[in-house]
């Protein structure tokens, strides 16, 4: 599975922004997909993971209620939906396929990786 991360980009504080994750190769409809951010200096994190079929999610408690991730199958296209953003969100974001069905916390069980997109939050 190739990855391309997009929709990255300068916004204020409070603003929000919708990132896309385009993948094209194996069916994309077989892997859950995650989102993670590493900021400068920083280790990669965890923010989101979906199911294959959409039918859960998950979330880091520190974007609960701000970031909202789904996917569409038919698009081969998963999103991550950015809000309320803050300064601290400042970061190079990654999308990433998981194809064990589980372990949505655990970087290592993304065996794919998009390429990043940049989310600088500034006024």
């Amino acid at each position: 599975v190739q990855l391309q991360a997009s929709g990255g980009g300068l916004v204020q504080p409070g603003g929000s922004l919708r990132l896309s994750c385009a993948a094209s190769g194996r069916t994309f409809s077989g892997y859950g997909m995650g989102w993670f951010r590493q900021a400068p200096g920083k280790e990669r994190t965890f923010l989101a993971a979906i199911t294959w079929s959409g039918d859960a999610t998950y979330y880091v408690d520190s974007v609960k209620g701000r970031f909202t991730i789904s996917r569409d199958n038919a698009k081969n296209t998963v999103y991550l939906h950015l809000n309320s953003l803050k300064p601290e969100d400042t970061a190079v974001y990654y999308c990433a396929a998981n194809s064990y069905g589980s372990g949505w916390y655990e970087i290592s069980l993304y065996i794919y990786w998009g390429q990043g997109t940049l989310v600088t939050v500034s006024s």
